[in-house]
């Protein structure tokens, strides 16, 4: 009985050290870019689209269909670089523990 109750106190640990992380990489902004850094797109933690920067060179409208395919490659250059964060972030909670995706804890 002792190892369950303590297998629940170190689940209970580790579900207030996820929120924690949740929190904090729901604050950070993270910055993708495309085109030799012509353009940046920030995203917040939660994926969130935050902003776009476009070098006033691309404006020209024969060049919009290459602005276009650039604002998508930052995007997921930005969602790329969130999604390894929020990973190392979970390995450091959650102590190298396979955990599969979604999992909620405690259980």
């Amino acid at each position: 009985m002792k190892n369950l109750a303590g297998l629940m106190k170190q689940a209970t640990q580790m579900q207030a050290k996820m929120e924690a992380m949740q929190s904090s990489l729901e604050a950070m902004n993270i910055e993708g870019s495309a085109g030799a850094g012509m353009v940046k797109v920030v995203l917040s933690g939660k994926g969130d689209m935050r902003s776009i920067q476009i070098d006033p060179k691309l404006a020209d409208p024969a060049e919009m269909e290459m602005l276009q395919d650039l604002i998508m490659a930052a995007c997921a250059d930005a969602r790329t670089k969130l999604d390894t964060k929020a990973a190392e972030e979970m390995q450091k909670v959650t102590g190298g523990l396979n955990l599969p995706a979604g999992m909620k804890l405690p259980f």
